[in-house]
């Protein structure tokens, strides 16, 4: 069996996964998450490690004699933070997530000294607040102490890996997501490091996401209740993770959505995708030789789970009522929109200082509307992603569905009707980044091959846009780009 966890932003998923590729039992861990002003989103390195002790123990517990049959342990998680260590291997402070967008001041002084053109094409990245180098900057510039403690720079999944085997590495597919990554060299940039004036040092070793990197010392096997010497697999970044569980491993596979805090659709591809307009980055698949170009937002499945936090708080069943209610109403049919930004946006423009807004209010509007319109504006923004991809040439037919989102059938016929597209909705909606660790896992130790991602997760929702939607949608797209252009300037005025 594969243990693999899932380093999400609100929890740590956790699976046990059998020779046969079937998930034998999943579990969630919950920690929290330190929003602030000024952009600022941290988390505790030490609650995710808590979270997987717990997390191993449950699914250990819940499958008698499964300790005794862990061929590896492998990881996926969230990706673009800053996890800072000191000497000892001690964080020196909060993990600064992706959500974090404190640092503009310095990916401006980054934008000066490379050119967000040259950087784009470097990287496959945007310069951006939301990347791993700036925060790092940030954390110089803004705590002295802490950075002069400093030795090396981590993503979420790495940190959990330091504290299982003692070993400090990353895999490719995070190494592309903290603006420090030659994508074409698979070396760090040292024309990016220079720039940022950050020594090359405090980033670690890259090896491939299927490495064994080491084994469960006897201290985490204590913590973990695993046996020690259990091979660790490095594993890789999330977006590039979910593929994988989602069976996209090639340019065949289609796209897919997924539907979490943050949201994103992507596809597989044999090269980068250097998009004119750059509205789309692309990470490292963790399948080698292979990328993944993604359009990511900030507040996908956050912009839902704010608005039923503030109109339905504490009540039983409020997503399935909630949606249920904008599945029967209207929002830019009705001149209402929403622009999905409660935390600034990546895809498809870069601005951290963008923000949410409710776009043709008037009295007749009702709490379905107001959900419709949050609905239909999660759709817009991705669809602009979507976009990009098919003007550079990618063809897609078809989209799968993760993320808990996806679990809404009222919320994926929406998005279907906004793009244009089939919308199958995988029977793991929730677990597919952790499958997808665990089959890179079972590569690591061989007991899989890449091709078993494309039989392991079964379809059990399909559906299909209305074409006349489809149409009117095309319009209501258009107007909602034009919306965050014409509010751009007041954005930057706040």
């Amino acid at each position: 069996m594969i243990i693999s966890h899932d380093l999400g932003t609100t929890g740590n998923k956790a699976t046990l996964v059998d020779a046969d590729g079937h998930v034998v039992s999943a579990v969630t861990v919950e920690y929290g998450t330190d929003f602030g002003p000024h952009g600022r989103a941290e988390q505790n390195p030490h609650d995710w490690w808590d979270a997987v002790c717990s997390a191993s123990r449950a699914l250990i517990d819940a499958v008698p004699g499964s300790r005794d049959r862990i061929a590896g342990v492998s990881f996926s998680g969230q990706m673009m933070g800053a996890v800072l260590l000191d000497g000892a291997g001690e964080p020196v402070r909060p993990a600064i997530i992706w959500a974090d967008t404190r640092s503009t001041a310095q990916t401006a002084r980054l934008v000066d000294q490379v050119g967000m053109e040259r950087a784009y094409r470097i990287t496959g990245h945007r310069l951006n607040a939301t990347y791993s180098l700036p925060k790092v900057m940030w954390v110089r510039d803004n705590d002295p102490d802490a950075f002069a403690a400093s030795r090396r720079v981590l993503c979420a999944k790495d940190y959990v890996v330091y504290r299982l085997t003692g070993v400090l590495a990353t895999d490719p597919s995070d190494a592309s997501g903290m603006n420090a990554y030659d994508q074409s060299a698979g070396t760090w940039s040292e024309e990016l490091l220079d720039a940022a004036q950050v020594d090359r040092s405090m980033f670690v070793d890259i090896v491939p996401s299927t490495s064994i990197v080491g084994t469960i010392t006897a201290e985490a096997a204590s913590a973990t209740g695993l046996p020690a010497g259990t091979p660790v697999v490095m594993g890789g970044g999330d977006g590039p993770m979910a593929a994988l569980g989602t069976g996209i491993t090639s340019p065949e596979s289609g796209a897919y959505a997924y539907l979490g805090s943050s949201s994103w659709v992507s596809y597989a591809s044999d090269a980068p995708l250097h998009d004119p307009e750059m509205r789309t980055m692309t990470f490292n698949h963790v399948i080698p030789g292979r990328f993944v170009p993604t359009a990511t937002m900030q507040a996908g499945g956050a912009s839902l789970q704010w608005i039923v936090d503030v109109l339905a708080p504490g009540q039983e069943n409020r997503y399935g009522t909630l949606l249920a209610g904008a599945g029967r109403a209207e929002a830019s049919r009705d001149g209402l929109y929403f622009l999905p930004h409660l935390l600034g946006e990546r895809s498809p423009y870069w601005n951290p200082n963008a923000r949410a807004v409710f776009a043709g209010l008037a009295r007749h509007h009702t709490a379905d509307n107001l959900v419709r319109a949050v609905v239909e504006g999660i759709a817009f923004n991705l669809y602009t992603g979507l976009l990009a991809f098919t003007s550079n040439g990618a063809e897609i037919a078809g989209v799968q569905a993760i993320g808990g989102a996806a679990n809404s059938g009222e919320l994926l016929q929406i998005l279907s009707d906004v793009w244009g597209q089939p919308i199958h909705r995988r029977a793991l909606v929730d677990e597919a980044t952790s499958l997808g660790a665990a089959i890179v896992g079972g590569v690591g130790v061989g007991l899989f091959d890449f091709d078993i991602a494309s039989r392991l997760s079964d379809e059990t929702g399909s559906y299909a846009p209305d074409t006349g939607r489809h149409a009117a949608y095309q319009d209501s797209h258009r107007l909602f780009v034009d919306a965050y252009r014409r509010l751009e300037p007041w954005f930057d005025e706040l």
